[in-house]
């Protein structure tokens, strides 16, 4: 049997690992456009704020160690074209510009997500840059170190943690989103209120409900982002609009979203049921709406490349769906969401509630408690919980894994009132803030 497998960070890298140990007659040929795989991307802010010294440790696999399990690493080699019906591809060595053509049996599409570059006037000037790849972490440091004024364009999760990072360093930054919240598709206003007013207690500029109209410069550097409401100069630009499915290759070979994102079945299988997608390439069932969703997270990815290794030559074990748990720690502050906001599932014509509980983290007699809110969205008709949100300087982001597996079990809010939660003191009240969710609830 011969595998294809195209692209090789998170879900590739899954993928490969497994087939090798599943599949040992199996003849595995890599195509990575890269010269690296594995690559934490969203360890980037975590390295350009000194968290994390050495880039090398956001990495958890080489091309050496996959080379090692048996996989053929055409490194540096960009797929050019796909041809589903005779089963070939054809790549090109970045190197040499050697073209080769190879045949498969299988093929994995696991070519990941690229950052959303919108067509804006003076957007090739110097020091406009991306967040998303080894590269591109490199680019960032190395133009930070000079770099007085720095906007960052996005407000979601790449774009708050490097805003946080470069404000560390004591760089004047501007957040630019064409949203008025930030992380507005994670977190409600209450959530999102305070992460914003701790930004602007420390000096960042937000530029919200603000769309980027264009960058100005001289001498061929960015010098300005022109906004629709106004200008704000800047020496460095980062853009983390957001993602968009790498799947040109396949386009009118197999069923995608209209963003292109590779339609899968639970066996990671496309309409072609001799190409499987994982990873940022493709769409899968998002439980709290039981459709289709595309959801670029490094956890569904390791989880999909698996998946798709073992369902590869028979359907052994189905992939569940996500919530697209997250989380992300801002400053001392500790926040994880997942499921559904109450202004996502109200814009889905969801008719839901929702319950939020302020709570200490711990009895009031210990010497020590934190402040917790808590937030859980229900449907009204069924009670089922679509979606919770938390936020504490405790770290009890634990909590959100826990209604990540409520949502993916249909639990209701009232059956989360008498779940079975340990009480011990150090950690927590009689009555788990969780469990009080669930009973607040059965009398609102």
């Amino acid at each position: 049997m011969k595998i294809a497998v195209i692209g090789c960070t998170h879900a590739g890298t899954a993928a490969v690992s497994n087939m090798a140990k599943l599949y040992p007659d199996a003849e595995i040929t890599v195509y990575e456009k890269n010269d690296n795989v594995s690559f934490l991307s969203c360890g980037i802010a975590l390295y350009v704020g000194g968290v994390v010294e050495d880039a090398q440790g956001l990495f958890y696999s080489s091309p050496g160690e996959l080379e090692k399990m048996g996989a053929a690493m055409k490194m540096r080699h960009a797929v050019t074209a796909i041809d589903s019906k005779a089963k070939t591809l054809t790549a090109q060595n970045l190197e040499t510009g050697e073209e080769v053509v190879d045949t498969y049996d299988k093929l994995i599409m696991t070519t990941g997500s690229w950052p959303i570059v919108p067509p804006i006037e003076g957007i090739n000037l110097e020091n406009i840059v991306l967040s998303k790849n080894y590269q591109h972490a490199n680019t960032i440091i190395d133009k930070a170190k000079e770099a007085k004024k720095i906007t960052v364009v996005g407000a979601g999760y790449i774009g708050i943690e490097l805003v946080e990072a470069f404000e560390s360093y004591g760089k004047e930054v501007t957040l630019v989103d064409s949203a008025d919240r930030v992380l507005s598709k994670y977190l409600d206003a209450e959530y999102t209120e305070v992460v914003e007013t701790e930004f602007e207690n420390r000096g960042v500029t937000l530029a919200l409900g603000e769309t980027v109209k264009q960058f100005k410069g001289e001498s061929g550097k960015v010098t300005k982002v022109v906004t629709t409401k106004g200008e704000y100069e800047s020496d460095l630009v980062v853009l983390c609009i957001g993602f968009k499915p790498n799947t040109e290759l396949l386009k009118g070979q197999v069923e995608m979203l209209d963003n292109g994102a590779i339609i899968v079945n639970e066996y990671m299988q496309s309409s072609n049921e001799d190409i499987f997608a994982a990873g940022d390439s493709c769409a899968i069932r998002y439980n709290p709406t039981g459709k289709h969703a595309y959801i670029p997270l490094a956890t569904n990815a390791v989880r999909m490349g698996t998946l798709a290794a073992r369902n590869l030559v028979k359907k052994t074990i189905k992939y569940m769906g996500t919530q697209g748990t997250s989380g992300i720690k801002i400053y001392d502050q500790n926040i994880a969401s997942t499921g559904m906001t109450e202004t996502a599932a109200s814009l889905a014509d969801m008719n839901v509630k929702s319950i939020t509980i302020l709570e200490n983290d711990r009895p009031e007699f210990m010497p020590t408690y934190e402040p917790v809110i808590l937030k859980v969205v229900y449907e009204e008709e069924t009670r089922r919980i679509v979606g919770a949100q938390v936020m504490s300087k405790a770290d009890l982001t634990q909590s959100i894994n826990t209604l990540s597996v409520c949502i993916q079990n249909n639990m209701t809010i009232d059956e989360l009132g008498f779940v079975d939660f340990f009480f011990q003191p150090h950690y927590n009240k009689p009555w788990n803030f969780l469990n009080q969710a669930g009973l607040q609830a059965i009398h609102s």
